[in-house]
């Protein structure tokens, strides 16, 4: 089984492509370039350095959301171009889980958190279970559960869950640098940073857990693939604000003091 991996959902953009238990290659980048300048030049040189027919892949995997909303779309878009080319199905990787995926084993709680301003993260709270396969010899292998869906909320919520777990924490993702300050300020148990190589999105941890959920059958056809989100974009809460703001000064306008009914430019659906 052979996948292509895509994680364009925050700073960095990451291609990876792996067959069964092996990583062929992984290519990852963060530099002052857009993910449309980048994504898909990354994706031919890796598949000119592998040797790689595209015929050959059997799903493209990809970090469905949330995240930037730019990447995503980006993402999303190649993702789908390809799964429309090459007739093969999309596998849908939730961002938080391929980020909590790369401290695979950790015995602490991991928290991902990704900067999504105004003071919020995408965030989620997640462990791995120990489960032993009795059919490969007792071997030991490491489940990702989800403690916490992934979600957009303010840091401080997520600091308060965590501290009511009450137990150690590692935290990754672009948000630590943003919301370093508030959680020595608000964490009340242990907790520490991923390091470097392990604290931002790797495609590799997406064709890792892409492969997971391809055996479990979940995946989908191109055309039924869409970024999850989580909330609106910043167009839109603008549009919506100005749409208020109007509302609200109709009202005072008409001196009622009370908002008019829906659909007269109140802002309300």
């Amino acid at each position: 089984m052979k996948i292509l991996a895509l994680d364009s959902s925050g700073l960095v953009a990451s291609v990876a492509i792996a067959e069964d238990d092996l990583l062929i290659a992984e290519y990852d980048i963060q530099y002052k370039k857009t993910h449309s300048q980048t994504l898909l030049p990354m994706i031919d040189e890796i598949c000119k350095m592998t040797d790689l027919e595209p015929a050959s892949l059997d799903a493209v995997a990809l970090a469905a959301g949330p995240g930037s909303f730019t990447g995503l779309r980006i993402g999303s878009a190649t993702a789908k171009g390809l799964g429309f080319a090459l007739g093969i199905p999309l596998i849908e990787v939730p961002t938080l889980e391929g980020l909590a995926y790369n401290l695979y084993g950790a015995a602490d709680c991991i928290c991902p958190l990704m900067d999504a301003r105004r003071g919020q993260v995408y965030t989620g709270i997640y462990e791995f279970v120990r489960e032993n396969t009795a059919e490969d010899g007792g071997r030991t292998e490491y489940l990702l559960k989800t403690l916490e869906p992934q979600c957009a909320a303010a840091a401080e919520d997520i600091v308060r869950k965590l501290n009511a777990i009450g137990r150690r924490t590692i935290f990754l993702g672009d948000g630590v640098p943003v919301f370093r300050e508030l959680l020595a300020k608000q964490m009340r148990v242990e907790y520490s940073f991923a390091p470097a190589h392990m604290n931002r999105q790797r495609a590799a941890s997406i064709a890792a857990l892409g492969s997971i959920y391809m055996q479990k059958g979940k995946t989908v056809p191109a055309a039924e693939h869409a970024p999850v989100y989580l909330r609106l974009s910043q167009a839109e809460r603008e549009r919506n604000e100005r749409l208020v703001k109007k509302g609200t000064e109709s009202v005072q306008e008409n001196g009622t003091g009370k908002e008019e009914p829906a659909g007269c430019g109140t802002g309300k659906e």
